[in-house]
């Protein structure tokens, strides 16, 4: 049964009950005043009665003083006959309560009569058919005789009247009822409003319309609830947003390892093939045993880079300062050998708060990925700059930039805006993300600007370490112990692809060497060229440090 059904029935019992019961209480007190009016109309004229009957006995002549059977008699016909018409009846008895007299009709019932006393009236109600007597009973004395006076009074017309009290109110009670019936059904109807839209809503969501809110009409406890609805019904529905984008991710993340795993190893299985089925002389046997090698470091790199998400997103880190040109020294010291690209410092000194070693790989990877993404010969630009509560760092490029629908993908796993170009420049998708987890560590992220063709601005800022309470020191120095092993496994690992980097540099360098000696001559000399212009800008940055700042930068800390 529905809910606005249950008000309405339960309205009308208790709406039928209330009328019920004050109904038959207010007719119940009615008859009763009616009849205690006639009842006391009746002991009245059993009174005048008695007064009429003593009078008349002293009217009559008598014999020695005492009243005859057959004077009373005559009384009594001559009482009966004064009251026709009144619907009145009388009974007479001796001392013996032997009748005398009697009107006819009267009942033979004696019971009352047996009950009379001297100094007490006695009455009674007795149906007769369909009539209603009021049966009264009185002591008469006359000349020293003690009689005995019933009276029958009609009183029929009050029992009629309480049966049609009843009567009408039943009827005003079904019409009442059947009227309020009508309003309260329009009342629960309306009242309950707000219950029927939160179910359709319900349900809308449940056919999974998560975008769909139940419509607010009142301001009340219903009203509340519907507020609340809605608000829990945007919770729902950003969580499961997110949850379809994680799990969009994820196939996205399943589907691109796979394919950058099948990528290189086709081409190791098919060289490694070459090499055992084949005799290849020296030139050909070098490049492919030299493919072979720079897809296995790819490889080996992209399960290192996949292996620092995984850790930093469990790890915890211990803050400590490091001073902001000893970053910028390594990035110099990293990037010395690259040629194809002018690499531009600037900064200013300060404390940065932070996991040297972790800030040094996000630095590492923002840089690189600049590179990549511009031109031989495209200039790349690092600034630094204190500001009050922080140290900001900003990574600019003006190579072909990322366009705007993917600037929220980029951070993902795998995730590659052109995967051709990274691919040859070995690449995996994989340094943005690791960026956000570290930052993730240090309680900050990233803030990516670009427009296609004209380049790319990365920043970020590590805020400074807050004052810890003296209670919880001795907890963070326990939370880190195993951030620091982790932490030293990462450097570690930095360490050995370092090295394979500079493997593969050196491994292509001899296969260019040896396509032709003359190309080599005059890109030998284009490459001094690029270090010394290298050289002079990191020299003026490093002496001054007063470069200008691009603006965006200057914009940074308000983005």
């Amino acid at each position: 049964m529905k809910f606005v059904y249950k008000i309405l029935l339960w309205t009308i019992i208790i709406m039928a009950a209330a009328f019920g019961l004050s109904g038959y209480l207010f007719v119940n007190s009615v008859f009763e005043t009616s009849l205690e009016r006639e009842v006391s109309q009746a002991m009245d004229d059993s009174s005048i009665l008695r007064f009429a009957f003593e009078t008349a006995a002293l009217n009559i002549p008598t014999k020695y003083n005492v009243l005859q059977d057959t004077a009373v008699e005559q009384i009594g016909s001559r009482l009966e006959s004064s009251g026709q018409g009144s619907g009145r009846f009388l009974r007479l008895s001796n001392e013996e309560k032997k009748v005398l007299f009697v009107s006819n009709g009267f009942p033979e019932d004696t019971a009352l009569l047996q009950q009379i006393t001297e100094d007490t009236r006695i009455w009674q109600v007795i149906p007769l058919g369909e009539h209603y007597y009021i049966h009264t009973g009185i002591m008469v004395n006359a000349l020293d005789r003690n009689m005995y006076l019933e009276t029958l009074e009609d009183v029929t017309e009050v029992f009629e009247e309480r049966t049609l009290g009843f009567s009408v109110y039943r009827q005003v009670t079904l019409a009442m009822l059947l009227c309020s019936s009508v309003i309260m059904f329009l009342i629960c109807t309306w009242l309950t409003k707000p219950i029927r839209l939160l179910t359709h809503a319900t349900r809308k969501m449940a056919g999974g319309d998560y975008s769909y809110r139940a419509r607010q009409i009142s301001s009340d406890e219903l009203g509340q609830l519907t507020m609340d609805f809605n608000s829990m019904a945007n919770e729902l529905e950003a969580t499961i947003g997110e949850l379809r984008e994680e799990v969009r991710a994820r196939e996205d993340f399943i589907a691109a390892f796979a394919h950058e795993l099948k990528t290189p190893l086709t081409a190791i299985i098919g060289y490694a093939d070459l090499l055992r089925s084949r005799k290849l002389d020296e030139e050909k046997h070098f490049l492919s045993a030299n493919y072979i090698y720079t897809e296995g470091k790819r490889l080996e790199n992209m399960s290192f880079r996949l292996l620092d998400i995984i850790v930093t997103k469990r790890d915890t880190i211990e803050r400590q300062p490091v001073a902001a040109k000893s970053l910028f020294d390594y990035l110099k010291s990293m990037f010395s050998g690259n040629t194809e690209q002018k690499l531009r410092i600037s900064f200013g000194k300060g404390t940065v708060y932070a996991e040297g070693n972790l800030l040094k790989s996000v630095l590492l990877n923002l840089v690189d990925n600049a590179c990549k993404a511009s031109s031989e010969g495209g200039l790349v630009e690092v600034y630094g700059k204190r500001r009050e509560n922080a140290y900001a760092f900003c990574v600019k490029d003006y190579g072909v930039g990322i366009p705007e629908e993917e600037l929220k993908k980029v951070t993902e796993a795998f995730y590659m805006v052109d995967k051709s170009r990274s691919r040859s420049k070995n690449g995996a998708g994989l340094g943005l993300a690791l960026c956000v987890e570290i930052l993730r560590l240090h309680e900050s992220e990233l803030h990516i600007e670009s427009k296609v063709g004209e380049g790319t601005i990365i920043s970020f800022e590590i805020p400074d370490r807050q004052e810890e309470e003296p209670g919880r020191a001795e907890e963070n120095r326990q939370n880190t112990e195993g951030g620091r092993k982790a932490e030293s496994a990462r450097e570690e690992e930095g360490s050995r692809k370092e090295e394979c980097r500079r493997e593969t540099e050196v491994a292509g360098k001899e296969e260019r060497d040896r396509k032709t000696e003359n190309g080599r001559t005059a890109q030998e000399g284009e490459r001094k060229g690029g270090i010394d212009e290298a050289e002079k800008e990191n020299g003026r940055t490093e002496q001054g440090g007063k470069e200008a700042e691009p603006d965006e930068f200057k914009e940074m800390g308000q983005t």
